[in-house]
């Protein structure tokens, strides 16, 4: 019988063997990228690069006629030089830091990752797939053995936090690989897209103070967060949006007009702006005016849209919403010159002004600047915005302008794409080459898969799955168990007609049974993870638990990435509200196939996903009926 290093060297073989680029297939690329383009034939669709249609698309609702594409080619369809000594250097220094424990054995997919000679590489990465461990012995193999410099690179991560975690593995693991990376180079490469923007505006554009940034202690020293993770406007905020909206109303006729409508005081003639509140078709609470027309204009600029370009009339939504948008256009104007007067901009701004420094042939750029860009490799991009999208075209496309080589690795799972409602959209990652195209004829990125999940049971794996049956529009893939189903291990198990306020101790026995076995089992760092939409119910629980037992309490948003042995999640999934102003948006923007209402149904499907795949051996779902992805398990009769 062959001994475990036989095994993994066998293992290291077939993946080479499948993924290595051979000569003739270099020559072949490189003698197709520099031919002249010929008008391509129509072709059948491309399972692996388009998304799959799993229900038809909603009949109304103003589903967008796509437009929003990158044009001409940036990337290189020739692969990067890669040769057998510089793979089997690669293949050693990994088996000596699996020898020290260091990290865990690649599996033949995470090699195929490691390895990726092409220099555009999109990969699917399905929850507990091991993706951080391979793409930091990718970023290794980029330095140690593609003789990529530290200042020609960054790396993409979610939050600051995940930022400072994968720096933490980088320099633990930089020492295995002969490779010198100083805290401070580890500190310039890995980043937020918003770091990484700030880094190129601080240089393009002088420094920058953050309106996002107001009030936020220690923000001068702390690099940009990403403000998906923002809950409420701070005080400071709202001074400078109500100081633009009295300003507005007292400056702009036509905008005072329609705040009387909007407020439903038509004949009331005040020369102070009424401070009556709203709630848009489609949100949950009623706010100032002013707050509406912030968060409506962020998400409008974070799909790409210009707000002071809308064009208002032609938006499709009712008259109601229309009459919002033709007054947020006049607040938009005058919310940014009280900003400009204060020496403050946002970051939806900055980019924008730098997409559009970036594209002009007339603006001169300091290559220096945008060396850190050279090779990029971006994680969880299937939670990525129209409007990020077009900061990263105009920014390779300016680096191949200069006559740089430029590489992009994108890892996501549109499975897990919870971020809709601000802005985001997985069909950016699965429309990938759409937005980012190569060089050559007919060329398309290497599309890879990380399919073993390494967290969860089947049984927790099969049921997130069944949630996803009613997913509109997804990529059609399935998970392998890597981790075997033991006694006692389950799925999840749903409980009904829960109402907190009656059955609150039942849950507190519940989370003190699960914290037992979590703790016999001896396996997870967290033995309890409890999960909501929302904090309050999660506060209250807290509240009432000894704090030494090993639970945490989290918004399903916040724990994406996290794991626990259990998962108990309290969520009554109601279904979205229909939004009419940002369907019309959406349509507006040309970068979706659907409307705003499709996507928010698929995105409540894929939130369940991603809690239920939090659980590693078990899974309870309270809830008050069964409804949304509750229903669906409930078929399953869970």
């Amino acid at each position: 019988m062959p001994s475990a290093v036989q095994r993994y060297k066998k293992l290291i073989s077939d993946a080479l063997a499948r993924y290595f680029p051979h000569t003739t297939a270099y020559l072949q690329a490189e003698r197709e990228a520099s031919a002249p383009a010929k008008p391509a034939r129509s072709k059948g669709k491309s399972a692996s690069a388009k998304p799959k249609k799993t229900a038809d698309k909603p009949k109304s609702g103003g589903a967008a006629k796509r437009s929003k594409s990158a044009g001409t080619g940036i990337y290189s369809a020739v692969p990067m030089q890669v040769d057998a000594v510089q793979v089997k250097n690669m293949q050693e220094q990994v088996a000596r830091a699996v020898e020290a424990g260091l990290i865990a054995p690649p599996s033949a997919e995470q090699w195929a990752m490691i390895l990726s000679a092409q220099p555009l590489t999109r990969i699917f990465a399905g929850a507990g797939s091991g993706k951080s461990t391979t793409l930091i012995l990718r970023v290794m193999f980029m330095l140690v053995h593609l003789g990529i410099k530290p200042e020609q690179m960054t790396i993409i991560s979610f939050t600051n936090a995940s930022c400072a975690e994968l720096r933490q593995q980088l320099l633990k693991v930089a020492g295995h690989f002969a490779c010198n990376l100083s805290e401070g180079q580890v500190q310039q490469m890995v980043r937020t897209f918003h770091s990484a923007m700030a880094l190129l505006a601080k240089g393009l554009l002088g420094p920058c103070n953050w309106f996002e940034q107001l009030d936020e202690r220690g923000a001068a020293e702390q690099e940009p967060e990403n403000p998906l993770l923002a809950s409420r406007l701070r005080p400071a905020q709202q001074r400078l949006l109500k100081q633009a909206y009295q300003q507005c109303f007292s400056e702009q006729p036509r905008f005072a007009e329609c705040i009387r409508q909007l407020l439903g005081e038509p004949q009331v003639v005040a020369t102070k702006a009424p401070e009556g509140l709203i709630t848009l078709a489609g949100e949950f609470t009623a706010v100032p005016l002013y707050e509406a027309f912030y968060a409506q204009g962020a998400f409008a600029e974070s799909i790409g849209l210009r707000v002071e370009q809308l064009r208002v009339r032609a938006l499709e939504c009712p008259d109601r919403e229309k009459q919002f948008a033709e007054a947020l256009v006049l607040y938009w104007r005058c919310f940014k010159q009280v900003l400009e007067a204060q020496g403050l901009t946002t970051f939806n701004w900055a980019f924008q002004v730098l997409t559009d420094k970036l594209a002009s042939t007339d603006s001169v750029i300091d290559a220096a600047l945008l060396a850190p860009f050279n090779h990029l490799l971006i994680d969880e991009f299937q939670d990525i915005s129209p409007q990020i999208v077009q900061w990263l075209q105009a920014l390779q496309r300016r680096i191949v302008r200069a006559g740089n080589p430029v590489s992009l690795m994108a890892i996501g799972d549109d499975w897990q794409s919870i971020y809709g409602w601000r802005g985001s959209s997985p069909e950016l990652f699965m429309d990938f080459d759409r937005h980012f195209p190569c060089k050559g004829r007919g060329k398309r990125s290497s599309v890879l898969t990380l399919a073993t999940n390494y967290r969860s049971v089947e049984p927790v794996i099969r049921d997130a799955e069944a949630v996803l049956e009613e997913v509109v529009c997804k990529q059609s893939k399935a998970s392998l168990a890597s981790r075997e189903t033991e006694a006692g291990d389950h799925g999840v198990r749903l409980i009904q007609r829960f109402d907190l306020n009656r059955r609150l101790p039942e849950l507190l026995e519940q989370i003190r049974s699960q914290c037992t076995y979590a703790t016999a089992r001896k396996r997870e760092r967290t033995g309890v993870l409890l999960l909501s939409r929302r904090n309050e119910p999660l506060k209250r629980i807290m509240a009432e638990l000894d704090r030494k037992l090993p639970v945490r309490a989290m918004t399903i948003h916040r724990a994406k990435g996290l794991q626990a042995e259990v998962a108990i999640i309290l969520d009554d999934c109601m279904p979205p509200v229909p939004h009419p102003l940002r369907n019309g948006l959406y349509a507006q923007s040309g970068f979706f196939s659907n409307n705003y209402d499709s996507a928010m149904r698929d995105e409540s499907l894929r939130l369940a996903y991603v809690a239920i795949t939090r659980g590693v051996s078990r899974v309870f779902w309270y809830c008050q009926k069964a409804q949304g992805a509750t229903r669906l398990l409930g078929q399953r009769g869970r």
